[in-house]
């Protein structure tokens, strides 16, 4: 019977304290995630978070794909490379910088392929070159 009487308290006290008329946290309404990509008259342009800095910028075409001089910047506003497409594939030059600036590497694509002389650098400027058929 003890038992029994116990058990009801308890369940009594629960029952009370969820009926309470105190008022509960009220849910955080959600933030729609961030628009980062834009696309306006054939420009495509992303931001890194925060829209403080363009990520990449770049045309496109009425298909939708890559069209010319496309840039890379640095979360500072740095360009960081550029290379140029055709109908969506690489063609024509591409340069790639380290943060500091100076180049890394560049040469030339052909329908998406590394064709002619490749130039590369090292941080300490020391230059290297390969060749692609």
């Amino acid at each position: 019977m003890k038992l029994f009487l116990h058990l009801f308290l308890l369940f009594a006290l629960i029952g009370l304290n969820a009926c309470s008329n105190e008022p509960s946290a009220k849910p955080q309404k959600e933030k729609a995630p961030e628009k980062l990509v834009q696309i306006k008259n054939g420009q495509y342009t992303e931001w890194y978070p925060g829209k403080k800095q363009i990520k990449y910028q770049g045309a496109l075409n009425n298909k939708g794909d890559r069209e010319g001089k496309w840039n890379f910047y640095s979360e500072k506003g740095t360009l960081l490379s550029f290379t140029f497409y055709q109908a969506g594939k690489k063609n024509g030059h591409s340069v790639v910088k380290y943060p500091n600036g100076s180049i890394h590497y560049y040469g030339q694509y052909q329908n998406d392929q590394m064709v002619g002389e490749w130039v590369t650098y090292d941080l300490q400027g020391k230059k290297s070159v390969k060749l692609y058929e």
